[in-house]
């Protein structure tokens, strides 16, 4: 190979010697080639050249095989990784559950610590052994005030979708739990003596007296002015129909009369 001096000019130092290295290399290849040329002619070392043929060729294929296997390898923990996120989220997710319970949803009960329940085996004992310091059975409190239940999970989703509109679940239990608000500031007021109540409540007494009927007897119940007042509810379109859907899951039902629809507790 001829290499014309006007390019060694041109080129730089390192270039010069990547060249260099590389006309070396090639010399060493084909010194290489004439020497395994010599050996294979001699019949003996040929058969130690097709050993190292066949072990190299063994080589190839458990390369080709560890390949193969990293291979999966890197998909596997491609795959978990995605499993990870997944069930990273899933705890994110359970623990937001967790922090935010809904109030009306019903709660484990505390277990009874042993002392506690060996104290309350041990009552009847006390009781029966000295039956004069029993007090006398009170009689149930008149002031006794009904609250209506809360929704659950299957009625919500027996409510028609066209009824239930853009509404949640938590918003119509939201809305039972300020009823509930309106129904026990209500009864708290007419459960008083009237003696004992101010001059707004006493007004608030004779309102709710001149809302009873003969139909309203022994219920409880509460107007659109008892929502506004005891419970700070916005009475729109959008409550009255938490109050149908509420109707449909027997939860409330009304009368109406004097001008006044009345929304009884079921």
């Amino acid at each position: 190979m001829v290499i014309e001096p006007s390019l060694i000019t041109n080129m730089s130092h390192c270039e010069l010697e990547e060249v260099t290295k590389h006309i070396d290399d090639k010399i060493s290849f084909v010194k290489r080639l004439l020497e395994l040329r010599a050996v294979a002619k001699d019949p003996d070392k040929r058969t130690f050249l097709v050993k190292i043929e066949q072990d190299v060729n063994a080589i190839n294929g458990l390369l080709d095989r560890f390949e193969r296997y990293v291979a999966q390898q890197r998909d596997l923990l491609k795959h978990l990784k995605e499993l990870d996120e997944f069930f990273q989220e899933d705890v994110q997710n359970t623990q937001h559950l967790k922090e935010n319970i809904p109030p009306h949803m019903p709660r484990r009960e505390q277990p009874t610590a042993p002392s506690e329940q060996l104290a309350a085996s041990s009552r009847p004992a006390d009781v029966q052994a000295a039956p004069q310091e029993q007090e006398p059975p009170r009689k149930p409190s008149r002031a006794l005030i009904k609250e209506m239940e809360f929704i659950t999970v299957q009625e919500f989703d027996s409510i028609p979708q066209y009824m239930k509109g853009r509404v949640t679940y938590d918003q119509l239990n939201a809305a039972v739990k300020s009823i509930n608000v309106a129904v026990t500031g209500k009864y708290k007021i007419l459960h008083q003596p009237v003696k004992s109540l101010t001059n707004a409540s006493r007004k608030l007494h004779q309102r709710f007296k001149d809302q009873e009927t003969k139909d309203t007897k022994g219920q409880f119940f509460v107007v659109e002015e008892d929502l506004r007042d005891l419970a700070q509810l916005k009475v729109d379109k959008r409550f009255a129909g938490m109050l149908n859907m509420l109707r449909h899951c027997q939860r409330l039902k009304e009368l109406r009369g004097g001008g006044l629809i009345r929304y009884v507790l079921l």
